[in-house]
């Protein structure tokens, strides 16, 4: 058996006798074994992270910049291995992630981009007697150590999305990726390195949990950067302290499909947003709202387009849906829908699972109370619902306790703009699935899914303060 991959400490390969097995969700044979990081590691990573940022926060932006473009061209370069392990420790089917790397490197690029438009102001401020002769000048100015917490549904590209933004500003970053999917977030660590980051301020800290919240009640974090469920976000949030702390957390997210709307268009992308990576998607869609009119039509769409899906081994090129993370998750998915079934929900298709295969599963007859609408099923299953009239679809989607994306579909503009003043989600996607994210976009929820946003851009943002000088020209 090949030796355990080393943990990263402030540029530093370490191993130790602790060791993590990452399993093969769809057979749970093991892929790869990884060394856990002690208390002692962590205490070390942040040690040298405040050595780090003394160095990176000092870093030219052109150097910065130049660290970015190199990490997107290494990303690049590796492309086939980082995609290949993508898909043996989070099951994901090769061709998604294929396209996460993909999405990955366009996530670094964007961050060398965005570096460069991180400007300042200057502020007049003599609008009163008591301040004339005198001009604020403000400039951003990075927070500290960034703690990046990231999941596994996503493990190269949403580490990215944090680890870039913190590069871009100057920021040290702390990342601790998903016990079951850690090798993703050692490779990116190891490519930052390669790459000309100040060693000191790059950790990669595969640990247990008890240890992460250690670290987020740390006072020497500056910012907390946390993708993951909702449950886990907001206690950390309770114990983080004054850090910064920017939350990307879970949904059920809702598609509404008017009598105007391309029915056949709206059917493939439901399917498709509903399936994609076995529903594990914190935007999959999980409630579709269908005005009366059309859903019959549309319903047996989406049974069509549902059931020519093919279920199996990721690594096989004509494999649609992969397996779930693990059978403990598949089988706490399938105890909600069984559990809507003995309430009165109909399985228009699906509704079975073999280990952590998950057959695409359609559920009619639903109420707003059941389990696989109010929660996140994070699982490969919708619900679908008639309505009658637009605003009491609209009320629908907003009925939850969350709100990341919602999606709408209908060639009116009255209703878009109506739509965009009342839901109550983070962003509302038009003519498409809430499942759709740009890169590049601000991403991230109101209510029970989170603060703050995303995207490289308003990420900078989150990992920045402003900083403000007053000149009095005497």
């Amino acid at each position: 058996m090949t030796a355990p991959r080393p943990f990263l400490v402030g540029g530093e390969w370490r191993t130790n006798d602790s060791v993590l097995e990452v399993t093969f969700p769809h057979d749970g044979t093991t892929t790869a074994r990884v060394c856990r990081a002690a208390a002692d590691d962590c205490e070390d990573a942040v040690r040298a992270a405040v050595r780090g940022f003394a160095l990176s926060r000092r870093l030219p932006l052109h150097e910065r910049i130049s660290v970015l473009r190199r990490l997107a061209a290494l990303i690049e370069a590796r492309k086939d291995e980082i995609a290949e392990v993508i898909t043996m420790e989070a099951g994901k089917t090769a061709t998604l992630a294929a396209i996460e790397v993909e999405r990955a490197r366009d996530t670094i690029l964007l961050s060398a981009e965005e570096a460069g438009r991180v400007y300042g102001e200057i502020l007049p401020l003599d609008l009163t007697p008591a301040a004339a002769g005198r001009t604020a000048y403000l400039r951003r100015v990075p927070l500290g150590i960034v703690l990046a917490i990231t999941p596994f549904n996503f493990p190269f590209n949403l580490a990215c999305h944090k680890v870039g933004p913190a590069v871009a500003a100057g920021n040290a970053v702390i990342l601790r990726p998903s016990s079951q999917t850690p090798v993703s977030g050692l490779i990116l660590g190891e490519l930052l390195l390669e790459a000309g980051y100040p060693p000191e301020a790059v950790s990669v800290l595969p640990c247990s949990t008890d240890l992460a919240e250690w670290m987020v009640r740390d006072g020497r974090i500056a910012c907390l950067s946390f993708t993951g469920s909702p449950a886990v976000g907001w206690s950390l949030r309770e114990i983080a302290g004054r850090k910064r702390v920017g939350l990307e957390l879970g949904g059920n997210a809702a598609v509404i499909v008017h009598r105007d709307a391309d029915l056949p268009y709206a059917a493939e992308r439901i399917v498709q947003g509903g399936f994609s990576n076995a529903g594990q998607v914190c935007i999959s869609v999980q409630r579709v709202f269908i005005h009366r009119d059309v859903y019959r039509s549309c319903v047996e769409m989406i049974l069509e387009a549902s059931g020519s899906l093919r279920t199996g081994d990721p690594r096989d090129p004509a494999t649609d849906v992969g397996p779930m993370i693990s059978e403990g998750a598949a089988a706490a998915a399938m105890e909600k829908v069984d559990e809507a079934v003995q309430e009165g929900a109909s399985v228009l298709c699906g509704g079975t699972r073999s280990g952590t295969l998950f057959a695409p599963t359609v559920l009619a007859d639903t109420t707003a109370g059941m389990r696989v609408n109010a929660t996140e099923i994070f699982a490969p299953v919708i619900t679908v619902t008639p309505y009658s009239r637009f605003s009491e679809a609209l009320a629908a989607a907003n009925d939850s306790v969350f709100g990341l994306q919602t999606g709408i579909f209908t060639d009116s503009l009255e209703r878009t703009f109506a739509s965009f003043d009342e839901v109550e989600a983070g962003t509302l996607i038009v003519n498409d699935i809430p499942t759709f994210r740009a890169d590049a976009q601000p991403y991230g929820g109101v209510k029970a899914s989170g603060i703050g946003r995303e995207g490289p851009r308003y990420a900078i943002e989150e990992m920045t303060g402003m900083r403000v000088m007053v000149l009095n020209r005497r």
